[in-house]
């Protein structure tokens, strides 16, 4: 069994605090905490099927940092804002305790360390698998890292970490363009990200509701801020296994991938959630990058499958009438 890169550092002169509490911001389920007692942990984690697992775990999980620590732990994502958000809001915690940084080099790792080393000493570093861990004194050195919400070139709130946080997709801007005048009356946007397509749902005629799905939590708090119709109902959720049901039409962009590489199962779920949520009649739009092979995956679950919309680099999908099996209804 592989030993994890923590706790090869605890092995090699990493000290965590007696009795202490550990923040660990933003750990994939998955990741492995070594023999750090679990009553000591506090798991930080905004994305709900990771959320879930730690939860499930009998870790104390929270979606987003509270209180203090005596140390953290910061699992380098992809976005080197959150990363950096993420180390400042531990420094603020944790005073003069130890900030320990865990990535993958394909995430930044080595890039952060160069930047933490300009602004304070390191106390340790070990390179394996592919990766880093680090750590260092907590200081006021890192406030300026601090980001949190705000407008984008779009004028739509977002927060470091987010999809598409700089502006608009613009897949989601062809499927905007792409829906029709009228849509149902009970709508789902399906992974709705910081909600620019739930308003143009709610900018079409016939639209009496509106579910918001979202497994991000800080993007679902953003569109909670973009989006102030009263037709809308928020749902911090898994959208592959979202349990409300019988709407007319989901609309979605899903993701194709968690990490650096590309994921079409996690595209090809969404269809297939999609339809579970659908009333017999339902609809089910969809935009994907021109690549992904997800014609196959509709044909499964609906009857009429049909590209309304596309451009060089993305393609509008039509799902009509789901294929007949057991529906969820509300």
């Amino acid at each position: 069994m592989q030993v994890s890169r923590l706790s090869l550092a605890l092995d090699e002169g990493l000290v965590l605090p007696e009795g202490g509490t550990l923040g660990v911001y933003l750990p994939r389920a998955g990741y492995d905490l070594g023999d750090v007692p679990r009553e000591g942990v506090r798991i930080v984690q905004g994305f709900y099927p990771d959320h879930a697992a730690f939860k499930a775990m009998g870790y104390d999980t929270q979606p987003e940092p509270s209180g203090s620590y005596d140390a953290a732990l910061v699992v380098v994502p992809r976005s080197k804002p959150h990363a950096r958000a993420a180390i400042a809001d531990a420094a603020a915690r944790v005073g003069t305790g130890l900030i320990i940084v865990d990535g993958h080099k394909t995430d930044g790792v080595d890039s952060l360390l160069k930047d933490v080393r300009k602004r304070t000493p390191v106390i340790g570093s070990i390179p394996k698998a592919h990766g880093r861990i680090f750590w260092f004194q907590a200081s006021a050195a890192f406030a300026d890292w601090a980001a949190g919400p705000a407008t984008n070139a779009d004028g739509f709130q977002t927060a470091p970490g987010v999809f598409s946080a700089d502006g608009v997709d613009p897949g989601s801007a062809l499927l905007a363009q792409n829906l029709p005048a009228r849509l149902p009356a009970k709508v789902c946007d399906l992974g709705a990200g910081w909600g620019f397509l739930s308003g143009a749902i709610l900018s079409r005629d016939g639209v009496q509701e509106l579910d918001i799905v979202e497994a991000d939590y800080s993007a679902l708090a953003c569109a909670r801020a973009n989006i102030s119709d009263s037709r809308a109902r928020f749902h911090w959720a898994d959208a592959t296994d979202f349990q409300l049901g019988g709407f007319d039409a989901v609309v979605t962009n899903p993701p194709f991938h968690t990490g650096r590489r590309a994921e079409p199962s996690l595209g090809r779920a969404f269809i297939a959630s999609a339809a579970r949520l659908l009333a017999p009649r339902g609809e089910l739009w969809l935009v994907a990058n021109r690549h992904l092979p997800y014609e196959a995956a509709m044909a499964e679950e609906f009857r009429d499958v049909r590209e309304v919309a596309g451009s060089p680099a993305f393609k509008v999908l039509f799902g009509g009438r789901p294929q007949g099996h057991a529906r969820t209804r509300r």
